[in-house]
């Protein structure tokens, strides 16, 4: 057990260190693309668009904002890890490990996390500058953020385990992840939808994730928290399940 626990937090730091030491790109980047984001669609919808009530639409952005870089940014931190090692074939130094398959699913969830809540403050610290936003139930803000870069870190695994190539890792990334991430509701509230569209949007696991998030900030959202909150584990437990399994059989990764 003690060799277990050094080998993971080994492995934890190891890819800390790997997206820590290229900041720039993968803290930087981000930060100044949601900020992009928050310029544009603030200053063309401000005055057009109110949800809420009293909340204005540049402070309704910045939560979905916020948290829409958690889980682009988790999703990105484990998948590119895993099909960078496969490709460049040093995966093979971690497999002579005596790490068990929980020890890479937590070094590899669990640097996903911290990713993408680093990310997520980079965000919200800049756009300070733009709204002013406090937190109404600041745990429930968290707990959001946590299980939500947590499930898009596990996401993550299962494609990086499963991709060959670059190419099937970028299908994977511009036609579900990026589509689901914004038609869940960053950018709108899904009460201001038809009906039909509506019902579509309650479909998607992603929307949970947000809105729970932003009733952290504001105290109000389309569903319940609790129900949201129940999805988002519900989900994470199903594909930590997979992903687990997955790494246990060595799925394209042992020979």
């Amino acid at each position: 057990m003690r060799v277990n626990a050094i080998g993971w937090q080994a492995l934890l730091y190891k890819e800390v260190l790997r997206f820590w030491k290229v900041g720039f790109q993968t803290v930087g980047a981000p930060v100044l693309t949601a900020v992009l984001y928050l310029m544009v669609f603030g200053h063309v919808l401000e005055d057009r668009v109110k949800v809420y009530g009293t909340v204005s639409y540049t402070a309704f952005l910045v939560p979905g904002l916020v948290m829409m870089s958690v889980l682009q940014n988790a999703f990105a931190n484990s998948s590119s890890s895993i099909i960078q090692s496969k490709i460049m074939g040093n995966l093979v130094f971690i497999l002579l490990t005596p790490l068990s398959h929980w020890g890479w699913f937590l070094a590899y969830v669990g640097s996903s996390v911290v990713r993408g809540l680093v990310v997520g403050a980079g965000v919200f610290i800049v756009t300070l500058f733009f709204a002013r936003t406090g937190f109404a139930s600041p745990l429930w803000a968290l707990a959001f953020g946590v299980l939500g870069a947590a499930l898009l870190g596990t996401l993550g695994l299962i494609a990086g385990l499963w991709a060959e190539k670059f190419d099937q890792m970028a299908v994977f990334q511009n036609f579900l992840i990026m589509p689901m991430t914004f038609l869940s509701g960053v950018f709108y509230s899904i009460h201001s939808l038809p009906p039909f569209w509506q019902q579509v949007s309650h479909l998607n696991p992603f929307f949970y994730m947000i809105d729970g998030f932003r009733f952290g900030f504001f105290g109000v959202s389309d569903v319940s928290p609790w129900l949201s909150l129940a999805i988002v584990g519900s989900a994470w437990l199903i594909v930590s399940a997979v992903a687990v399994h997955l790494l246990r059989i060595g799925y394209k990764i042992r020979g």
